[in-house]
């Protein structure tokens, strides 16, 4: 119900944003563009160093950093081989066919920067496995009120193409919820934590992107998430 809910949310938001998105000009559209690209990147650095750094008796220490850094080099290099960034693109080519926006020159673009946004940070994968193991659904609603702001401000500023992040949501957190009910004794706290600091470091070049102009293949580096759960699973987190 978790997912359904924040899938849910996500659609009517995208509608909101796409209707104020007509009644609002380009130069405030692109402004509004930046603000959110900068606001992704904070969510994400707040994630990342929430997970990175402890503190204890006033001295500041890292934590699961090398397994990120592992992490992300493997997983780049498997992402990049694969490709997943032109399978989601052409994914969301298929979405603009289908549903009569081909004239829309953004929608693609939109569907695959909204759908990284909403799908790999911490409280999506943490939320499915609270809802799978203990049906708390608590953490995907908070989500679902986080994602409705997200995307109803990026689908003011990036059109049609963003609403249809509710799909990959839909797949991604219903598959690891069903998954997570299956194996509930796999998603140990050293896992969660490496999912949490792997993501949230992925959303924050999302952000980027969204501010500077596309310049990283951020779908690339989800097979991370994969590395840094083997290797927190195997070795625990702080490393």
């Amino acid at each position: 119900m978790g997912t359904l809910i924040n899938c849910l949310a996500i659609l009517i938001a995208g509608i909101l944003g796409t209707k104020l998105g007509e009644r609002i000009p380009e130069r405030m559209r692109d402004t509004i563009l930046k603000a959110n690209g900068a606001a992704v990147i904070a969510l994400g650095l707040a994630g990342f160093l929430s997970k990175a750094l402890i503190i204890e008796n006033g001295v500041i220490t890292s934590t699961g950093t090398m397994n990120m850094i592992f992490s992300m080099c493997l997983g780049s290099a498997v992402g990049s081989w694969i490709d997943l960034e032109a399978k989601l693109e052409q994914f969301g080519e298929y979405l603009k066919q289908k549903t009569g926006n081909k004239g829309d020159m953004k929608f693609t673009d939109a569907f695959m920067t909204a759908s990284l946004t909403v799908c790999i940070g911490a409280m999506a994968i943490v939320g499915a496995i609270e809802d799978g193991i203990n049906g708390d659904m608590s953490i995907l609603l908070s989500k679902a009120i986080l994602d409705f702001v997200i995307i109803l401000v990026m689908a003011s500023s990036m059109g049609k193409g963003v609403l249809f992040s509710f799909i990959p949501v839909g797949i991604l957190q219903g598959g690891v919820t069903i998954l997570a009910h299956a194996l509930a004794g796999v998603f140990t706290v050293p896992i969660l934590n490496a999912l949490s600091l792997t993501g949230s470091l992925i959303i924050t070049l999302v952000g980027v992107n969204l501010l500077f102009g596309k310049t990283i293949s951020t779908a690339n580096l989800l097979p991370a998430l994969l590395f840094t759960s083997v290797f927190a699973a195997f070795s625990g987190f702080g490393i």
